[in-house]
């Protein structure tokens, strides 16, 4: 996992418990999961291009602040600021390849209706 996108995800969820050459990761979640990155090769790129619908990694963080200082200094930009919604306080960040990231500290009434499995 190379680059200051590798380094970025890295620097946020550790090491990778699987790489597939320079364009895949894994990283390893509680309860078995297993969150995939994954960077199309060029010859790719096309059916990765245009799509109506878009995919944003939502991060919940425990101190809003300090996630927002970590992701600035591992080379994300803000997006705009803190907002406050219902589940809590949030904020749009774009990684260092251009991808949307939200941070969001939840509140209490959005930690109410949490099932554990």
């Amino acid at each position: 996992m190379g680059g200051q996108l590798g380094a970025f995800y890295r620097s946020l969820l550790g090491d990778p418990v699987r790489s597939i050459g320079s364009g895949y990761w894994e990283f390893g979640l509680t309860g078995g999961l297993r969150l995939g990155i994954f960077r199309p090769q060029p010859e790719q790129m096309e059916r990765f291009q245009g799509a109506t619908g878009g995919l944003c990694l939502c991060l919940e963080v425990v101190n809003l602040d300090q996630a927002i200082a970590l992701v600035s200094d591992r080379g994300a930009t803000l997006a705009g600021p803190v907002r406050i919604a219902s589940h809590g306080r949030e904020i749009d960040a774009i990684d260092p390849a251009g991808n949307r990231l939200i941070l969001y500290e939840p509140n209490e009434l959005a930690n109410s209706g949490i099932k554990n499995s």
